[in-house]
């Protein structure tokens, strides 16, 4: 898709990866107003400020270790993104806090949350063995927090989802 929005107007390019592109001529302000909007059609978002990028490679990075990785860093979070983004983690904490509103902290445990809902649901985990997943130090820290973001205990959620699953199935 990216590609073809590239060759229609006429830009040639070196790479296109996951959300970078190398575009190897200087791109004309017509040329990216006219790309931006043809990719908006698609769903697609033209990043072009250095802050926006490193905001969603920190998102990124984030959601891939919580939601696409069995096991969790064994270094702290911190230590992580910052290795793996090559910044310090004061200066990626900053720049997130001041473009999404919320700290990173607070994105990784809203997506903490959300993976241990996705882990209660397919119910083939215990509390224990999905605490232990997430990098809690104990069941009890991940109900706290569970509660703290949803409202709800594991336990609840988990009735909750099986009612529903329970209705779904008798219609």
């Amino acid at each position: 898709m990216v590609k073809s929005e590239l060759e229609k107007l006429g830009l040639h390019f070196t790479n296109i990866d996951l959300g970078v592109i190398e575009i190897k001529e200087t791109i004309s302000k017509e040329q990216k107003q006219k790309l931006k909007s043809n990719l908006a059609v698609s769903g697609l978002e033209l990043l072009d400020d250095h802050k926006s990028i490193l905001v969603d490679k920190i998102k990124n990075v984030i959601i891939e270790m919580v939601h696409y990785s069995d096991e969790l860093p064994k270094v702290n979070y911190s230590d992580y993104i910052s290795e793996k983004l090559g910044y310090d983690y004061t200066y990626l904490s900053n720049l997130f806090s001041e473009v999404k509103g919320i700290t990173i902290q607070h994105f990784i445990i809203n997506h903490k949350i959300e993976r241990a809902k996705e882990l209660i649901l397919y119910d083939e985990l215990n509390l224990t063995e999905i605490s232990y997943r997430l990098h809690y130090s104990s069941v009890a820290h991940l109900s706290n927090q569970f509660k703290k973001v949803t409202g709800q205990s594991p336990t609840f959620y988990k009735k909750i989802g099986k009612k529903r699953k329970s209705n779904l199935e008798n219609l």
